[in-house]
């Protein structure tokens, strides 16, 4: 899907050909600090189609940051030119800080010799024009942990008691769940396909249990870690069932796992940040080896808002 090679984009290189650079510096609210907590300052480049872009959107949103840290969304569709600003289609903005019509540009602004992939999300300071960082863990951890001042609910998403559990659960769910789906979705033969399908649902099915007498991930409180879990989830029957291939059962399948989705899925402020034909148009229209039709299916017909009664855990 294209990287930057020293500034150039190269359309048709994959990231691993080059060793590549990262963004990795943080905000932090100390006295001195190099990217201080401030509103107003930090911008957040996101895709609605990307689950770990989802993250970062979800952490915004649920701690009522949207004064506090602003966004924009490119394009869910992804070919040569990677990430793109089309504000002419729904659910998309222009680049509202640069004005450049292509993530790349960005990175390459930021560090004219860059050599690395062009990701989302990416947390941005408009102060410095420079990005503070890439990752989306890192990302969502950065808003949670540091951001609580300017917060505009009473949620905590990362308490300091809790960290140690809520790190730990995150680090079992993105091994086998998050990054689960695309060991399958991208396996190289056969056996690798089959192994990493009996991998994510013996996962599936660990936490379809764990959940059954818990409301959330780690207890009764939603957490970073039910932050990392839902969009996978969310996406899981229409995306990864059929297009990665993981069809052993459908999400709808798992009674506990399906109703903690719902759940989430119903919390406040959650689905402003879903955006479910970004999420199809991404996968079934940018990877041209595994659809080359581009067809994008119509289905699954879902009810999320359907009753799910996991309040009566808490």
């Amino acid at each position: 899907m294209g990287v930057l090679h020293n500034g150039e984009w190269k359309p048709d290189a994959v990231r691993s050909q080059y060793d590549h650079d990262t963004f990795d510096d943080r905000i932090q609210n100390t006295a001195g600090a190099e990217f201080p907590v401030e509103s107003g300052r930090y911008h957040l480049y996101i895709s609605r189609a990307c689950p770990w872009a989802h993250r970062a959107a979800l952490t915004r949103r649920l701690l009522g940051l949207e004064e506090v840290v602003s966004v924009d969304v490119v394009d869910p569709v992804r070919h040569d030119q990677g990430w793109e600003f089309t504000p002419e289609k729904a659910g998309c903005t222009p680049d509202s800080i640069n004005g450049y019509d292509r993530l790349y540009e960005v990175f390459r602004a930021a560090a004219p010799e860059y050599t690395g992939p062009v990701t989302v999300p990416v947390l941005y300071d408009t102060e410095t024009m420079m990005i503070v960082h890439e990752e989306s863990a890192e990302i969502a951890r950065m808003l949670a942990a540091e951001f609580g001042a300017f917060a505009t609910t009473d949620r905590e998403l990362y308490p300091v008691s809790m960290r140690d559990r809520i790190d730990d659960a995150i680090d079992e769910i993105h091994a086998s769940i998050n990054a689960g789906v695309y060991r399958a979705g991208f396996a190289d033969s056969q056996t690798e396909y089959e192994t990493a399908v009996r991998e994510l649902f013996e996962a599936m099915a660990r936490w379809d249990d764990i959940l059954a007498d818990r409301r959330y991930v780690v207890g009764d409180q939603l957490t970073l870690a039910d932050v990392f879990l839902f969009p996978t989830l969310y996406r899981f029957d229409a995306v990864y069932y059929t297009h990665f291939k993981c069809n052993t059962r459908r999400l709808v399948d798992f009674d506990q796992l399906w109703d903690y989705t719902r759940d989430i899925y119903q919390t406040p402020g959650v689905v402003e940040t879903c955006n479910m034909d970004h999420v199809k148009a991404h996968y079934y229209r940018s990877h041209d080896d595994i659809n080359p039709t581009g067809f994008v299916p119509v289905g699954p017909d879902v009810d999320w808002m359907a009753p799910h009664h996991r309040d009566e855990l808490s």
